[in-house]
């Protein structure tokens, strides 16, 4: 296990000048001030661009997260701040998006947000003044007083203060350097700056290096790679970033967040907790108002104490740290949960992860999973797991959606009350003038368009709740809800079939023969037969999307059919076959973790059926306690293709071989038909009103519009 200072440094801000209320994660932010973020000039954001590579099943998201981090194909220095030629006591990173020029720089340019004209930054006088001046001649930089020392170069160059509200990219800090950049010429030239060329254009258009020390005569390529290189290696910028990621503030005005541990100084500024005070102890409050700043801010035997450096008066922090910054990681604490010396165990961690597959919303997409992963590979550098990506594979449900009503003219979000649905088109109630606009939006309270699901519970059921939502469309997909002309009725079709199903069985073992499979005669056990076919494809094609492409729509759609096939088999099949009760007992097993309430009780019909269905079932333990459904080994031997019938207007005309896979899929089976040379020669363009595939026997019935 890593110490608590090495986890100190995932917290911590390298410059004590940080305001502690807008602390930032170190690893993940670069001087988060004043709600402005900027960018991570560190190699871990290469390696989280660069690993997208190893997330083939990322469907969707490895797009998002590259366009959110951009092309890291521009760089940070480091520059020393002086006065008068010395050291003003703070450093700060420009970026560059040209690192070979480096030594070309004109000057450094401060957006009028930056943290040191708003932080308690003894510069911050001398950056104020030249600003006020500026306010003088709208749209002009401002030079200051203050000079910046480039670490890498060993170069001094004037630090301005930019007209500009924001820079390209979020960016708060850049190098200006004129011979990459026309806009720098233009600035570097109004101010009066000087700067030395350090790039030549040769005939073939290639550019080379020129007066950039050791570097020159270096194509601009080459110059990139040795620039960037020796920078990192010299600690003083040059990791590869992108110019335009935004990170997250991590600071909360909240009690129940994880408490940032950092002391307010006035001698000593902003000073860690020492690591042996380390876990900080949130205190007990009498109560929460929810209004005004932090809560913590009231409880004053807890917010002072001593400084750790000094031992003079100093203030805990009082903000707490965001809750994702515990979300970016609690996967790591579920392998070891009980765990009372460290996170969590090495062991235990390589044994659990990383996770098969992580179920979430689209909006995570490009924050709580980019810092997942960051963390991640924050470990596995600090040698604490074993992998490097937290997540194998991503299932991103999409969002339930409300109709949503809203005033034209104003934009508000109307009330159900406030509507007149009566008739085609939505109104405002009474007549009242106005056009109302119609839309499907994410739920909200704000925009009036939710639902109380606990009355949805009570009128439908929980299961049929949970099939509605499962079947009305893929995961991934956005379900509009519309109860009354959607997939609901369907729903509730297929459980009332269910239920007729498992009582037909019961009725007719009560009343009827003792079951005797050999009296069927040759049609019953050909229907049988294709029982057995139907139950072996449902079983294996449920499976697979249940356990691989998580189509949990396309599931319940196989049941469907298969009850389909049940629902139309003979007293005879149902009286004796062997296989009409194995098909059963497995659709009712199949269908449990979808609607476990009716499965149980579908389960618990089932085995008081005298002659109880398949021997090999434990009848006398619950549906959620069966094994899974598999395969019979003779129908992954039976051959792959098989001789369908083919019908038009009830009379035969011929066959054609397709799949056993596709035998059941009316649609499939419909198409391949019509792209047969049988289907072309009497089908054609003749109109089709109807395609009847036979759920018994190998057969579909084409009926012609007469």
């Amino acid at each position: 296990m890593t110490s608590t200072s090495d986890f100190n440094a995932l917290l911590l801000p390298s410059s004590g000048a940080l305001a502690l209320g807008e602390l930032a994660i170190h690893h993940l932010v670069r001087q988060p001030i004043e709600g402005h973020p900027y960018n991570m000039p560190q190699p871990l954001l290469m390696a989280l661009l660069d690993a997208l590579a190893e997330l083939p099943e990322w469907y969707g998201v490895k797009a998002m997260q590259a366009n959110w981090i951009g092309e890291c194909s521009g760089c940070y220095f480091d520059f020393q701040l002086k006065v008068d030629g010395q050291d003003a006591g703070e450093t700060v990173a420009g970026y560059t998006p040209s690192p070979e020029a480096v030594f070309g720089a004109a000057y450094l340019a401060l957006l009028p947000s930056h943290r040191l004209l708003h932080g308690n930054s003894p510069l911050r006088p001398l950056l104020e003044r030249p600003l006020l001046e500026a306010a003088l001649r709208p749209g002009a930089d401002c030079l200051t007083e203050v000079t910046a020392h480039n670490l890498f170069t060993g170069q001094e160059v004037p630090l301005i203060i930019s007209h500009k509200e924001q820079f390209d990219g979020h960016l708060d800090t850049v190098i200006g350097i004129p011979d990459s950049s026309e806009e720098d010429v233009c600035v570097a030239t109004a101010l009066g700056l000087r700067w030395q060329p350090v790039l030549k254009r040769h005939h073939d258009d290639t550019q080379t290096l020129i007066n950039s020390a050791e570097y020159s005569g270096l194509t601009r390529e080459k110059a990139f790679d040795s620039i960037t290189q020796k920078a990192r290696e010299r600690k003083v910028g040059g990791h590869l970033t992108s110019s335009k990621l935004r990170d997250w503030l991590i600071s909360r005005q909240r009690y129940w967040g994880t408490p940032i541990p950092m002391v307010h100084c006035g001698s000593c500024g902003p000073v860690p907790v020492p690591e042996e005070e380390l876990p900080v102890a949130l205190p007990r409050l009498a109560s929460l108002s929810g209004r005004g700043g932090s809560p913590l801010e009231g409880a004053h035997d807890w917010v002072n104490c001593p400084c750790p450096r000094c031992k003079g008066p100093a203030r805990r922090e009082t903000d707490t740290m965001d809750t994702f910054v515990d979300s970016a990681w609690y996967y790591f604490r579920y392998t070891d949960p009980l765990n009372q010396d460290s996170p969590f165990s090495r062991t235990q961690a390589d044994r659990w992860l990383p996770v098969d597959v992580y179920v979430g919303g689209k909006e995570h997409a490009v924050m709580h999973l980019y810092y997942a992963r960051f963390l991640s590979h924050f470990l596995q550098d600090q040698g604490l797991v074993a992998h490097r990506e937290p997540f194998r594979k991503l299932l991103v449900q999409g969002l339930i959606k409300g109709q949503t009503f809203r005033l034209a003219e104003t934009g508000r979000y109307l009330r159900r009350e406030e509507l007149d649905l009566t008739g085609e088109e939505p109104g405002l109630q009474g007549g009242a003038a106005g056009q109302v606009q119609v839309s499907w939006e994410k739920m909200s309270k704000s925009k009036h368009n939710g639902l109380d699901p606990q009355q949805l519970v009570q009128q439908y059921g929980i299961d049929t709740l949970r099939l509605y939502i499962l079947y009305a469309a893929p995961p991934e997909n956005d379900i509009l809800w519309d109860v009354k002309n959607d997939a609901l009725p369907g729903v509730l079709r297929w459980q009332a079939r269910l239920w007729g199903l498992v009582s037909k069985l019961r009725t007719a073992r009560l009343h009827g023969p003792h079951p005797d499979p050999s009296l069927l005669g040759p049609k019953e056990q050909q229907a049988a037969r294709n029982i057995w076919e139907n139950t072996n494809y449902t079983v294996q094609q449920v499976t697979g999307h249940l356990a691989e492409d998580f189509q949990v729509n396309t599931a319940i759609a196989r049941l469907m059919g298969l009850s389909n096939t049940l629902s139309s088999a003979s007293a005879a099949v149902v009286q004796h076959s062997v296989e009409y009760e194995e098909a059963l007992a497995a659709l009712v097993v199949m269908a449990a973790p979808m609607a476990p309430h009716l499965a149980s009780e579908l389960w618990a019909g089932l085995s008081q059926v005298r002659t109880p269905p398949s021997p090999g079932v434990s009848w006398g333990e619950e549906v959620l306690q069966q094994p899974w459904p598999s395969v019979d080994p003779l129908y992954l031997d039976s051959p792959d293709t098989m001789e369908l019938a083919v019908r038009i207007n009830n009379r035969l005309c011929g066959t054609i071989t397709v799949s056993r896979l596709v035998s059941q899929d009316a649609e499939q089976v419909r198409r391949l038909v019509l792209e047969s040379p049988l289907g072309q020669r009497l089908l054609g363009n003749r109109p089709i009103k109807r395609a009847i595939l036979s759920p018994r026997t190998a057969l579909i019935n084409f009926l012609l519009e007469e």
